[in-house]
């Protein structure tokens, strides 16, 4: 039984043995030097040493959005605090929970010019839904608390706490303790609102469901799946939704999110009613299904929508998402909303293309022909994250995903450089799982030190890199508004020679033959696997074409 007295630093390890925290992904420096002590020692969590402060972030990131319980990340203070502040920020716009917690300068010195000082509440207040300093031990076993509250509760998201050099290190008060998680109620929606929601959808003549993020999040797509079977309406996810419904069903049709008018989008022009369930506008822009405003919408989620032009809504249902679509699949009965015409057309269209890419030889291989090796290698719980680029348009609207939150895409703050350290986040939350990193070249070197993170800590890590020596995406989009692009280019390392420098088995495609074993091989073997392809990305500018001029009548 201690009986030495207590640190601050040791009393905040307790608190986060209190919150269930298994991991702190991290780099100590001299100011929170007792705090990884703490760490270190404690039972129940393991520290694991990042090599920058912003793959720590994102491994806590993507930590918290598998497992719903907020990923852990620290830093000392200064420099290092401000390399959290990405991975603490796609956190909060994707609505992943997360706790940053960095080291400050003293009390004796905080207000005043000095060495290292930085106002890091001010820096992380935007981009948190609380940030704040502990100023005193007494308030400790409150605060930490209240930095888990407001990341885990619905809508989910991103807390900051600094704690001053000389906090950490004093004696706590007798008789504190950590304090209690609250179990949380779910709310019901008013049975009004439901009677409305059924009226409105009775009335309409095509509507569509349009699935957001807090399904998946809220463990709601079981479901969702069965109101959707129920009454027939086709649905559509945001990228952050694949998943949400199974695209072997009928009724799936993809995903809305790319930069043109794509084969999903043709359904949206016709609807006159959407059904929105757990959709948040930051995962794309409203105008982009309802440019002209008139289209009624009922919004379903935990949460009321912020005010956009394109998302008038002519009705709120803010209550639990499962208990939401019960109670509406109760008050429909056994009504059809909508026929498959909408969702047997598009999909045949996705699955003509992804045939297409799966039959074709050529080398460098399509992004389809990618796109088919990812899916014929990973089993349908596997996880893969699609970094951002052009990697990441290819992935969300091709990619088939049957299960949720087993494809990862950064789409709050559509971050480039998450899915390598978030692989290792992935990896430890799900370990029972196979986890595949997608990246283009250009972010993968922004990143790539995690490598050795992941040797070093034992932690499977397999990372497919798409190489075309360029910032894809950006091309892409200078392509198609300025017809030519600049600026863009640039040089890359041997990629099997720099895996193994790391301590990784490094693999180079050198012929289409060789694509999907190198995969299923990589995925296969424990520890650090590396795999490197060029792409053919002439296909972004067909693809463009080929929306240009599709017309299909719904």
């Amino acid at each position: 039984m201690r009986t030495a007295p207590m640190t601050a630093a040791e009393f905040i390890v307790s608190c986060l043995e209190a919150e269930d925290v298994e991991y702190v992904f991290g780099i100590p420096g001299e100011e929170n030097i007792k705090l990884i002590r703490a760490v270190h020692a404690s039972k129940k969590i393991r520290f694991i040493l990042a090599r920058h402060e912003q793959g720590a972030s994102f491994m806590a990131d993507i930590y918290g959005r598998l497992t719903g319980k907020a990923g852990v990340c620290t830093a000392t203070l200064g420099p290092g605090a401000i390399n959290l502040l990405l991975g603490t920020a796609d956190a909060q716009t994707d609505s992943s929970p997360l706790v940053a917690i960095s080291a400050q300068v003293g009390m004796d010195r905080i207000y005043k010019e000095s060495h290292q000082i930085v106002d890091l509440v001010a820096m992380f207040k935007p981009v948190t839904k609380w940030a704040d300093t502990i100023s005193t031990t007494q308030a400790i076993p409150e605060m930490v608390r209240k930095a888990f509250h407001f990341a885990q509760t619905e809508r989910p998201g991103a807390s900051y706490l600094a704690i001053p050099q000389d906090i950490e290190g004093s004696i706590m008060p007798a008789g504190l303790k950590p304090l209690a998680i609250p179990k949380q109620a779910k709310s019901r929606p008013e049975k009004s609102s439901i009677q409305e929601a059924a009226k409105l959808l009775r009335a309409a003549k095509c509507p569509v469901l349009l699935v957001g993020h807090g399904v998946v999040r809220g463990e709601h797509s079981a479901v969702l799946r069965q109101f959707a079977e129920r009454h027939q309406i086709p649905v559509a996810t945001s990228f952050m939704a694949k998943g949400a419904i199974s695209d072997k069903s009928p009724l799936s049709m993809g995903v809305i999110g790319f930069m043109r008018h794509d084969y999903e989008n043709f359904a949206f022009d016709e609807a006159d009613l959407i059904l929105s369930v757990g959709y948040e506008l930051q995962e794309f822009a409203p105008s982009r299904v309802n440019p002209e405003g008139d289209k009624k919408i009922i919004h379903v989620n935990t949460f009321d929508t912020d005010v956009d032009a394109h998302y008038n809504v002519s009705l709120n249902v803010v209550s639990d998402i499962g208990y939401a679509l019960q109670d509406l699949s109760a008050e429909l009965g056994e009504q059809t909303l909508s026929g498959l015409r909408d969702s047997i057309k598009i999909r045949a269209l996705l699955e003509e293309e992804l045939d297409k890419g799966r039959q074709d030889g050529s080398f460098p291989p399509t992004p389809q022909r990618l796109v088919t090796a990812i899916r014929d290698a990973m089993g349908e719980k596997d996880i893969v994250l699609a970094d951002t680029g052009a990697i990441k348009m290819w992935m969300a609207r091709l990619y088939p995903t049957y299960e949720p939150l087993t494809c990862l895409i950064s789409n709050g703050l559509s971050t480039m450089s998450f899915a390598l350290p978030g692989a290792l986040g992935a990896a430890l939350a799900k370990p029972e799982r196979k986890v595949l990193a997608v990246m283009g070249d250009g972010s993968f070197l922004m990143n790539s030190q995690e490598i050795e993170t992941a040797v070093r800590e034992k932690i499977d890590l397999k990372v497919f890199v798409w190489v075309d020596g360029s910032y894809g995406l950006i091309k892409w989009k200078m392509d198609i508004e300025e017809g030519a692009h600049d600026s863009v280019d640039f040089g890359n390392p041997d990629f099997v020679k720099y895996a193994e420098s790391l301590g990784a088995k490094g693999y180079q495609i050198s012929q289409a033959k060789d694509l999907l074993p190198s995969l299923q091989t990589a995925l296969a073997e424990p520890g650090v696997s590396i795999i490197a392809c060029p792409v053919d990305y002439s296909q972004n500018m067909k693809l463009v074409k080929k929306l240009g001029e599709l017309t299909i009548s719904l």
